[in-house]
């Protein structure tokens, strides 16, 4: 079974000197993500959604879905997802604020997990077109 991840930005990102915009920051953020033991397998196209709450607060996010393989459990995996949101630029900051890189866990193979810094399947995910239509383009049986 596939680990699904999604990837949101409406922001450049700095990585490593070069401003990227968020196409070239996701490309990236993969292949960071493969150098520590995440491979993708499949990547949906790009898909634009506006912002939220409010669309004229902010620049409309890029986003996708790519399901990957990894031998990470799922909270490695998302110490690992933080650490490559961190080295794209992305501070904390308050709650729906722009961003250089968003990436979140939406299934990790089939299982249900609730703990305090993660729950499983994403509990947003299915209130999210911007989500739900990258990953029907990559895994249309989920």
């Amino acid at each position: 079974m596939d680990i699904f991840i999604a990837l949101g930005a409406n922001q450049k990102a700095l990585f490593e000197g070069e401003v990227l915009l968020p196409a070239q920051t996701f490309d990236r953020a993969i292949i960071w993500l493969a150098g520590h033991k995440i491979r993708q397998r499949k990547v949906s196209a790009l898909w634009q959604s506006p912002a939220w709450p409010d669309p004229k607060a902010q620049n409309p996010y890029t986003n996708a879905v790519i399901s990957v393989t990894t031998s990470l459990a799922p909270a490695e995996l998302l110490q690992a997802l933080k650490t490559c949101e961190q080295a794209f630029g992305r501070k904390q900051m308050r709650k729906n604020a722009s961003r250089p890189l968003d990436l979140d866990i939406l299934d990790y193979q089939g299982k249900t997990v609730r703990a305090k810094a993660l729950t499983l399947p994403h509990p947003r995910m299915l209130d999210r077109p911007f989500v739900l239509f990258p990953l029907y383009e990559i895994a249309p049986d989920w």
